[in-house]
């Protein structure tokens, strides 16, 4: 009689361990790797503008296992860096289309920086799906020193193509 209780108990437990891997399932899941690159003149046919962005975005429902992502704006005679990494506080928000990173202080972020003038103390960044491309949106200009913000772009994880939004 032992022998029949402890498969029994055995096949119970394998059925819970399923369940719990199948509601794990149900999250959004993002592992995006990223190197983008893009030369473009300012208005058309300004001065000469180059666009670098790299980063790493591990996304686990409302988890965030890494995000790390620095984009660069280069001028002719200076550049602009934005970074941010889960060091920053980041917290995630699962939405309809993805997520929206936020951080938890913005103020105390930007201060540990040492950014001691005003550019904004918001931040927020969209990483949304859309059929087989990721669009970054952001809206963060706590963590970019005198630059305005972040770099808009969409990446195509099948061919790891990248786009920048105007």
């Amino acid at each position: 009689m032992k022998m029949t209780l402890f498969p029994l108990k055995f096949v119970a437990a394998l059925l819970l361990s399923s369940a719990s891997m199948i509601s794990l399932a149900d999250e959004p899941t993002l592992d995006l790797r990223l190197q983008c690159t893009q030369t473009k003149l300012e208005d058309g046919d300004g001065e000469r503008l180059i666009y670098a962005d790299q980063a790493h975005i591990q996304l686990h429902g409302e988890t965030i296992d890494d995000f790390q992502w620095e984009s660069s704006l280069f001028r002719t005679d200076h550049g602009h860096e934005c970074s941010i990494d889960k060091d920053d506080q980041l917290q995630a928000q699962v939405t309809d289309k993805g997520w929206r990173i936020t951080l938890k202080d913005a103020v105390n972020a930007r201060t540990e920086r040492g950014y001691d003038f005003d550019r904004g103390y918001q931040c927020s960044i969209r990483v949304e799906r859309e059929g087989e491309s990721v669009h970054i949106r952001p809206t963060c200009p706590a963590l970019c020193g005198s630059r305005m913000n972040f770099t808009e772009l969409k990446v195509d994880v099948k061919s790891g193509q990248c786009h920048y939004e105007e």
